[in-house]
C-alpha cells in the first residue's frame, strides 16, 4: 500500500479533516476512512492509499466503455485501483469495487503514471480510460497521468457514477475529454436505498460537464422493479434531452442477475424496446441497447442513414465524411 498525501481537503479541529473530492464530503477523524474507504486520517492530514496502486489493466474497443461518438473503432487503454463511493446492490465489479469496504483490503499493484503512459503508446491505443471501479476515488492517480497523457496526444476518459464534486471537475476538466456516466435511476430514494449517495450531485455533474465541453454519454442500466418503470424512464430520457442536449447518446443496458441482486430476473426486451421509444419521443437523436448482442449502429438522426455498422462492441463499416452524413450532410455529433 503507497500512501500519498490526498487533494481537495480541509483540515479541522480536533485533528478531523473534511474530504471535498466528492460528494459525499466526508467529515474523517483522526485514524479513520472516508466512505470509499481509500482514503484515510492520518493525524489531521488525508490520504490516499490507491496512488500508483493499479488493480486492472487492459486494452479495451472503446465502445465498451460504452463510448460510440467519440473516436468509434479505436481501443481504450483502461486502468483502475480498488475502491469506490457508491456501494450499488447490483455492481458488476463488486470484487475490486468493494474489496476495501467488505474485505477490508485495499490492494493492487505498483504502476507508476510513466509506466502507464508508457504501455499506452505501446498500445497504440488512442485514449485511456479510467473505469471499472470509480475513477474520483483515485483522483490523484488519474489527474497525474492524465496530464502526462495529454502532453503525449492521448485522450482521458472517465467511467463514473458522476458523484465527484464540482471543485473535482474544476481541477480535471483541462485534460478531461469524455466520460461516460451512470445515470442509475431518477429518484432520491433508489439512489439512497440502493446506492448509498442521491441523485442530485450526478445530476449537476452531467450538467457542469456539457458546459466544460467534456464529451458525455450517458449510460442507464434498466432493473426490474426498481428503475424501469415507464414515467421514470422518461424522466431520465427528458433529463438528458433537455438539460444536456438532444445530441448526448442514451446508452439503455440490460440488467443481469447479479451479486446481492441474483433474485431478479433480467430485464425483458419488451421494457428495452419501450425504453428505446421512450428515448425517441423526448427528442434523443441516438439511443443505443447494451447488453443485447446484435446491431448497435449509429444511424443519421436526419435521413436514417447508417453512420457506423457495430456488431457487439465491433465496428465494421464508418460513413462518415468529417463528422457528417455521406448522404445528406447533417453533422453527427460527437468526436470523430
Amino acid at each position: 500500500m503507497v500512501r500519498k498525501e490526498a487533494v481537495l481537503y480541509e483540515k479541522l479541529d480536533q485533528n478531523r479533516v473534511k474530504c471535498n473530492l466528492c460528494a459525499h464530503r466526508c467529515t474523517i477523524a483522526a485514524g479513520k476512512l472516508g466512505v470509499c474507504n481509500v482514503r484515510q486520517n492520518f493525524d489531521g492530514e488525508l490520504q490516499t492509499l490507491v496512488y500508483g496502486q493499479a488493480i486492472s489493466q487492459n486494452i479495451d474497443p472503446i465502445e465498451k466503455k460504452p463510448l460510440y461518438h467519440f473516436y468509434p473503432g479505436s481501443t481504450a487503454y483502461s486502468i483502475a485501483t480498488p475502491g469506490c463511493n457508491f456501494r450499488c446492490q447490483w455492481c458488476q465489479n463488486w470484487q475490486i469495487a468493494h474489496m476495501p469496504r467488505e474485505r477490508g483490503i485495499v490492494q493492487g499493484y505498483d504502476v507508476s503514471p510513466d509506466e502507464i503512459i508508457a504501455d499506452v503508446i505501446r498500445s497504440q491505443s488512442k485514449s485511456l480510460a479510467y473505469t471499472y471501479t470509480e475513477p474520483t476515488i483515485y483522483f490523484e492517480y488519474t489527474y497525474d497521468i492524465a496530464k502526462l497523457a495529454s502532453a503525449a496526444d492521448i485522450a482521458n476518459i472517465y467511467v463514473t457514477n458522476g458523484y465527484m464534486t464540482s471543485e473535482m471537475l474544476d481541477w480535471m476538466y483541462p485534460y478531461l475529454n469524455a466520460a461516460n456516466v451512470d445515470l442509475k435511476a431518477f429518484q432520491e430514494r433508489t439512489y439512497k436505498r440502493y446506492v448509498g449517495s442521491g441523485l442530485q450531485p450526478v445530476l449537476d455533474s452531467l450538467i457542469k460537464m456539457r458546459a466544460q465541453n467534456i464529451w458525455v454519454e450517458v449510460t442507464t442500466l434498466v432493473i426490474p422493479g426498481i428503475n424501469d418503470d415507464p414515467g421514470e424512464l422518461r424522466q431520465i430520457a427528458n433529463f438528458i434531452s433537455q438539460e444536456l442536449g438532444p445530441e448526448v447518446p442514451w446508452h439503455i443496458s440490460r440488467f443481469f442477475p447479479h451479486y446481492k441482486m441474483s433474485n431478479i430476473p433480467p430485464t425483458s426486451i419488451k421494457t428495452l424496446d419501450e425504453a428505446v421509444i421512450i428515448g425517441r419521443e423526448a427528442g434523443l437523436q441516438y439511443v443505443y441497447l447494451g447488453n443485447v448482442g446484435g446491431e448497435t449502429n449509429t444511424v443519421c438522426h436526419q435521413c436514417g442513414e447508417t453512420l457506423i455498422a457495430r456488431r457487439g462492441y465491433w465496428v465494421s463499416t464508418a460513413q462518415l465524411s468529417n463528422g457528417t452524413c455521406a448522404r445528406c450532410g447533417t453533422p453527427a455529433a460527437g468526436v470523430w
